[in-house]
């Protein structure tokens, strides 16, 4: 979820004694402290798996009054401590200090408020991120961001790493939904920042914690914006040679004016493992885009068939549209799959964003592909 205390650093750090972890124990409960180490090497990394590091000690508090106190302790013994949400992670952000604190938010996954006519939501932390559509869904409503561990990941850590998803495109990334926070601060002190309504008057403090990675605080509270679910949701699969040709189409979609909610590519072997994890039925191709518009019915037809005319320009050799919600869910699953589905294909990787023109796609993904192939 984030490194709060990341400035007592990752020097090393004494064992925690039998006091302080009574001191601990007094604060969470018995139940809300682990040491066994046989239970810690549960908290020894996030999806990041080649990093490890063997935490002093886990603590699972069940309220803001609670994580105060510990941070307070924390601060007082100068013990660092890394705040933790699902773990599903890829940069690192919950990776331990040696016999430093992991504070898992898990235990706080209350959704305290929804109110449907301003459109926000008030969560915990540990609260899970598709929860908070499963929550709004008999309204028409959705929250937005939805990264790949979008089941399993929480708003705690979607806040600190300031999560997107394939939907980011259109609706941008967490920062874009979350209108205010409660924040306990490393010395266990506690503020507001935002509030109920957008653009609250004075600095975007809000814009600064999002994606701070739990350098600046742990949030305890956070008031989501969710959207209203448009009228019209049209989902488009196109199989191309390569991905040289997909990419093509991705530039060709955007310079015509485009803004699609997602658009997704995948090559061989990320098509091949999504398969073999999930059966999603895609076609056996070198690379496949997934493109999904919605809006009004009349413009998400229109644009669909212009989708189609780019993509069968480029070199698209199948096109489908997703006949059902149930289709439509399978293509998406297949995708969101793909990151734990090349474990199939490798025990351990590193996931690397980049970012790059997109009228210089097709070149960067052939010289990628060449690169591969050394």
């Amino acid at each position: 979820m984030g490194q709060a205390g990341l400035l007592e650093g990752r020097r090393e750090v004494r064992s925690l004694d039998l006091g302080l972890l009574n001191e601990f124990a007094s604060i969470v409960g018995k139940r809300g402290l682990i040491c066994s180490p046989e239970e810690l090497h549960t908290y020894e990394c996030d999806g990041l798996t080649n990093f490890r590091v063997l935490p002093g000690a886990v603590l699972l508090p069940s309220s803001t009054e609670q994580v105060q106190s510990v941070v307070r302790l924390c601060h007082r013994e100068k013990i660092p401590f890394v705040a933790r949400g699902s773990g599903t992670g890829l940069s690192g952000g919950a990776l331990p200090v040696a016999n430093g604190i992991v504070l898992s938010l898990a235990r706080m996954n209350r959704i305290h408020e929804v109110d449907l006519p301003n459109a926000r939501v008030v969560v915990e932390p540990g609260v899970i991120n598709l929860d908070v559509t499963g929550r709004v869904a008999s309204q028409d409503y959705f929250y937005a961001p939805d990264p790949s561990s979008q089941s399993v990941c929480s708003i705690g850590g979607n806040v600190a790493e300031n999560a997107g998803g394939a939907h980011c495109l259109k609706y941008g990334f967490t920062t874009t939904h979350v209108l205010g926070l409660e924040v306990v601060l490393p010395d266990g002190s506690l503020v507001h920042l935002g509030g109920k309504t957008l653009d609250t008057p004075g600095y975007d403090l809000v814009g600064v914690f999002v994606g701070s990675e739990g350098t600046l605080g742990v949030a305890t509270k956070i008031i989501l914006r969710i959207v209203k679910r448009p009228a019209c949701v049209r989902t488009l699969l196109a199989a191309f040679p390569t991905t040289n040709e997909a990419g093509a189409a991705v530039s060709g979609i955007i310079a015509a004016g485009m803004l699609p909610a997602a658009i997704e590519m995948m090559d061989k072997l990320a098509i091949q493992a999504a398969e073999a994890a999930v059966h999603a039925n895609y076609p056996d191709c070198g690379g496949l885009l997934l493109v999904e518009l919605d809006g009004p019915l009349a413009e998400v037809e229109a644009l669909i068939t212009q989708v189609d005319e780019i993509c069968r320009s480029n070199g698209a050799w199948e096109i489908r549209v997703a006949q059902s919600e149930a289709e439509r869910a399978l293509v998406w699953k297949g995708r969101k799959a793909a990151f734990a589905a090349v474990g199939r294909l490798s025990p351990n990787y590193i996931v690397q964003d980049g970012v790059i023109p997109r009228t210089v796609l097709p070149e960067v993904l052939m010289e990628i592909e060449r690169l591969s192939a050394e």
